[in-house]
């Protein structure tokens, strides 16, 4: 029992540090979570400077991360951070895909495969978003753009059949991503078909007319 009090001062000791690491790893998850959603919706507003601002910053809170949990590999692979670091990948991939850049590997980010994966799917409901947007001016060829890298993403999602264990639980992510591409593409054809039928009413209001 000599020993006890230096062994429970040890514990707290560590302790307290991995509670300073953790409280402060969760800050800067929130703040990166926020950076890209700032740079996504700057993205879409096709203010490509601000965008890549944010995602700067972005880049400077997941190497912040990065170091600081260095030693604490429980917190590195948390929900928190791992959903953070979803979020920065899919920020990125949006960036790249609406400004014709190419696409930052996993290397380059520094992120994990399965993590890549669940945000290169969720970088789908942002190109149906900029779908959207766009098909609201009327039917432009930039959609079946957008529509085939939705249909890219797709084909690459479907051949990770491996355990949720492996891909965290990337298989849901990627049946909702089909429901996706189902949806934009039903809307294209409406927008296709609206399109050409009004075409044929001003052509038949000008045969009229003459």
């Amino acid at each position: 029992m000599k020993n006890l009090d230096e062994i429970s001062e040890r514990i707290h000791e560590s302790f307290q540090a991995r509670t300073a690491a953790r409280d402060k790893a969760l800050a800067q998850a929130r703040t990166l979570t926020r950076c890209c959603a700032h740079s996504i919706r700057a993205t879409h507003r096709l203010e490509k400077d601000v965008a890549r601002q944010h995602l700067d910053e972005a880049n400077r809170l997941v190497e912040s991360l990065r170091t600081d949990l260095a030693h604490y590999s429980d917190l590195y692979y948390a929900g928190y951070t791992r959903d953070a670091f979803k979020e920065y990948v899919e920020a990125n991939l949006v960036y790249a895909l609406l400004h014709d850049g190419s696409l930052p590997t996993p290397e380059e980010l520094g992120i994990e495969y399965a993590t890549y994966l669940n945000g290169l799917a969720e970088t789908v409901g942002e190109l149906r978003r900029r779908c959207l947007d766009i098909l609201r001016g009327g039917y432009s060829d930039e959609v079946e753009i957008l529509l085939g890298y939705m249909d890219n993403i797709f084909g690459v999602l479907v051949t990770m059949d491996y355990p949720n264990a492996i891909t965290s639980g990337l298989r849901r992510q990627t049946d909702i991503v089909r429901g996706i591409i189902e949806r934009t593409r039903g809307d294209l054809t409406m927008s296709l078909r609206s399109e050409r039928l009004e075409r044929r009413l001003e052509s038949l209001e000008k045969r009229l007319d003459d």
